[in-house]
């Protein structure tokens, strides 16, 4: 373009901005065009005050004629020139003394490298429960303002309970992808309303509907690691099908790492910002067999000796002070309300056997994640971008869990069904597979209590630093100038976008497609990055904390805390009422652990501390507060499928959700299947739900009808036989149409009763039997509801997947009773369920 064409445009350009800011949009005119206006390679940074920004005016000329007139193509949106990558890493139930970056005994080498690179934050802060602190994460926001004061199971019909992030409160993917990002979402995510938790959708509030653009990973609070219930974007995958020794900590490592290279290869220059949440180290626990065996007799000692190596190790890496103390292991005192945990020594010799090995697989699937995690990061400095990346490096979304029961489990869904013990010889059964794709393992309760040294309390519990101090690491060559160092200014997972948006160079948006946005309610940690500041009092002075009526207060170096009544690994146990709590108060600048008490010597301090709690439970729609905890489970609340007692299916039909299926549980139900057998017999899958580790099948095996019950991979129920016969000397279904059903008569009322199964044949009885027992909670939590063939796991050992119907299945009917349960059941089924997904 020659100088006076070039001229001409720019007048042009100008002209037309001066137009449209006469009509009132002065946020054009503030855009930064870098290059010539017009021209193919022209960029814009926007001011960001509206997005996405309203349309450029056109800057050409336009004639009758093409060769008369003068194109112009709209800039393209970059981030301010500058602008780093970002790497989002958090894990998942991990507490403050789980990774060797923080004093564990776990080694986290690519944690560590972030530390080293970069600094160590020793008083960050998270919501004590996964998905509230996950929706505080991405929108810089309080979880309660985000609608997130509890898991989406427990969501109520308040503000700040519903689950609903709502288009006020902007995510950062959201943010960044409009001022030019690349955005990506790998791993878990538990930030869909459970109502619309479907390939139904709407899907506004999935990732793609948040503002990242890509998204491989999980819904909901776990997935099994060997078989996960996976989705890129809104479409169901099955990566592992046909791949031997699959686990999904390395698939998605594999994922991000193409999808950077694609975009690498694509455009170069685009910035990319790439949240990255595994699983791990979330139940189960399913790390590959190598990673389990580097820890082999490494957890002998027992949980109290793990306590006092990691408070050693603390202390000697300072990141606690070293006048830090250990808080006492619960025995049943009364700053615990009782709460107790058996001590090691009074374990036997099996129990030590079996505690031991549930440590050694938790700790195999942590190393694994931190070193698929190290894999990511290694691929940004292969691609020679390491220095101009933020790295933001999180140790857990809450504290570690407590979900394991006393003793641990080899299936989670035992624990998640109120079975609490289960036999030890079935435990012992699984020892040599603990970890495996034979298993769903969680571990014992001390174990979570030790890793949460040196802190009180657990996962859940948000009034207690083991419930909420998580270890944060940060780099960003060439922008920290105390690489190694450490900084004890207190801050909230809600300081994460504001510090990432400075990082950046970008403001939080006025509005976002056309609506007014919510303030960001957490403060930029970027003035910690200079060491001139490494003692500089912390900028974030106020905190509140609630989760489920267990409430906290920070303010200004103290903190007030209410004592849980009740510990969170006790299922439907009475709760007080709100106003009978005792509190707590702690001064943490001297107290760093919250182990000295000051509540009795300052009750005035204490009274101050808990009126500011009123103040900011108020500002941030924590009211009404509610500590009918996880009973809040059976609350109406939207449902595609509420109050359904008749569902049809024709065809084959996979991938529906347990919340979108019949539930067969605690009530009659009758299935009917119409079926079409071809010419030389049919067999395979007419409907399932669940698999390995419980659910049932209805199906033809040899073209014989089989109902099989798996309660939990305790024990399996089984119906079978043929049109002329019983069980295994049964004929096979003759070609033709035929009517298979299978009745339940279930002895209620109450949860997981037994009942008599009759399995028909053309209306001719062929198999009829009573069990003592059935499911009395959940079934599944990652498997899906599948007629015409199976997914994930099977039910048993008869076949292998995908066991496609060979014949046609003209119509399925399930029937369904009412539920045989009191409200009282119902209440602590709640509780149970809720607890099984948080």
């Amino acid at each position: 373009m020659n100088a006076r064409r070039q001229k001409t445009v720019l007048t042009l350009t100008v002209l037309a901005l001066l137009i449209t800011v006469g009509f009132g949009s002065t946020s054009v005119l503030a855009q930064q065009i870098t290059g010539v206006p017009g021209s193919p390679g022209a960029t814009v940074t926007l001011d960001g005050k509206q997005l996405p920004p309203p349309p450029m005016p056109f800057g050409g000329v336009i004639k009758e004629s093409a060769k008369d007139s003068t194109p112009y193509w709209p800039p393209r949106v970059v981030p301010p020139k500058g602008a780093p990558n970002i790497l989002l890493i958090m894990t998942d139930d991990q507490g403050y003394g789980v990774s060797s970056t923080f004093g564990g005994v776990i080694p986290t080498p690519a944690m560590d490298r972030i530390a080293k690179a970069g600094l160590r934050y020793t008083q960050f802060h998270s919501t004590a429960l996964c998905s509230p602190t996950r929706a505080a994460l991405i929108t810089g926001r309080n979880h309660h303002s985000v609608g997130f004061g509890v898991v989406t199971e427990l969501s109520t019909g308040y503000p700040g309970y519903d689950s609903i992030i709502g288009p006020d409160n902007a995510t950062i993917g959201e943010i960044l992808k409009e001022n030019g990002y690349a955005t990506s979402w790998f791993g878990k995510e538990h930030n869909t309303p459970g109502f619309q938790y479907s390939v139904a959708g709407p899907f506004d509030q999935w990732p793609v509907g948040m503002g990242f653009e890509y998204f491989y990973g999980f819904m909901g609070g776990e997935t099994d690691q060997w078989t996960p219930y996976l989705f890129r974007n809104t479409t169901p995958v099955f990566p592992w099908i046909g791949k031997s020794g699959y686990n999904l900590t390395t698939d998605m490592a594999d994922d991000a790492i193409r999808y950077m290279r694609d975009l690498n290869a694509a455009a170069p220059d685009k910035p990319f910002f790439l949240y990255y949440v595994p699983g791990g180290s979330h139940s189960p626990h399913q790390p590959t067999k190598e990673w389990i065996d580097k820890f082999k007799g490494k957890f002998d000692m027992g949980y109290e000796k793990l306590r006092e190596q990691i408070f050693a190790n603390q202390k000697r890496l300072g990141v606690i002070p070293a006048d830090t103390q250990l808080t006492p292991w619960p025995d049943g005192q009364a700053e615990y309300n009782g709460a107790k945990l058996p001590r090691w020594d009074s374990l036997s010799v099996l129990r030590k056997k079996l505690y031991a090995r549930e440590a050694e697989v938790f700790a195999g699937y942590t190393a694994y994640t931190d070193n698929e995690i190290g894999r990511v990061i290694q691929e940004v400095q292969d691609e020679g971008k390491l220095d101009n990346t933020l790295i933001i490096y999180i140790c857990g979304d809450n504290g570690t869990s407590p979900e394991g029961t006393l003793e641990g489990t080899f299936n989670t869904m035992t624990a998640y069904n109120g079975i609490l013990n289960v036999p030890m010889p079935l435990q012992l059964l699984h020892y040599g597979d603990w970890g495996s794709e034979k298993t769903s393992p969680h571990m014992s309760v001390g174990w979570a209590w030790a890793f949460d040294t040196p802190f009180k309390w657990t996962k859940q519990v948000a009034s207690h630093f083991g419930g909420t101090r998580q270890g944060l690491t940060i780099s960003w060559p060439g922008h920290i100038n105390d690489v190694g160092g450490i900084r004890a200014q207190f801050h909230h997972v809600i300081d994460i976008v504001p510090t990432i948006l400075e990082a950046a160079g970008i403001k939080a948006p006025d509005d976002v497609n056309g609506i007014k946005q919510k303030p960001i309610e957490g403060v930029s940690m970027a003035y910690t990055f200079d060491k001139a500041n490494a003692n500089a009092p912390s900028k974030h002075e106020t905190q509140y904390f609630e989760m489920i009526g267990n409430r906290g207060i920070y303010h200004d170096g103290w903190i007030a805390s209410t004592t849980p009544p009740v510990p969170p690994w006790m299922l439907g146990a009475s709760m007080p009422s709100m106003n009978e709590y005792k509190w707590e108060l702690y001064n943490i600048a001297d107290d760093y652990s919250q182990y000295n008490d000051l509540a009795a010597k300052m009750p005035d301090k204490l009274k101050e501390m808990q009126a500011l709690f009123m103040t900011e439970a108020a500002k941030y729609q924590v009211l009404p507060l509610d500590n009918s905890g996880f009973a809040r489970a059976v609350t109406p609340r939207p449902s595609a499928v509420a109050g359904r007692t008749v569902f049809t299916y024709s065809g084959e039909i996979s991938g529906i959700p347990p919340g979108n299926a019949p539930s067969i549980l605690d009530r009659d139900y009758t299935i009917t299947a119409d079926v079409a057998i071809p010419k030389g017999g049919a067999e395979g899958m007419i409907v399932t739900l669940g698999g390995r580790f419980g659910g049932y099948g209805l199906y033809l095996l040899k073209g014989k009808p089989v109902f099989d019950y798996n309660l939990l991979d305790l024990k399996h129920y089984r119906w079978e036989g043929g049109p002329l016969g019983r069980g295994l000397l049964a004929d096979a279904l003759k070609p033709g149409k035929h009517t298979i059903v299978f009745d339940f008569k279930y002895d209620g009322p109450g949860p997981g009763k037994g009942g008599e199964g009759v399995l028909t044949v053309d209306g001719n009885e062929i198999a009829r039997k009573k069990i003592p027992h059935t499911i009395p909670l959940l079934m599944t939590v990652d498997e899906t509801f599948d007629v015409g063939s199976d997914t994930y796991t099977a039910v048993n050992n008869d076949y292998k997947l995908p066991f496609r119907f060979t014949g046609t299945i003209d119509k399925l009917t399930f029937n369904l009773g009412p539920e045989q349960l009191t409200d009282a059941d119902r209440k602590i089924i709640a509780e149970r369920l809720a607890r099984a997904r948080d």
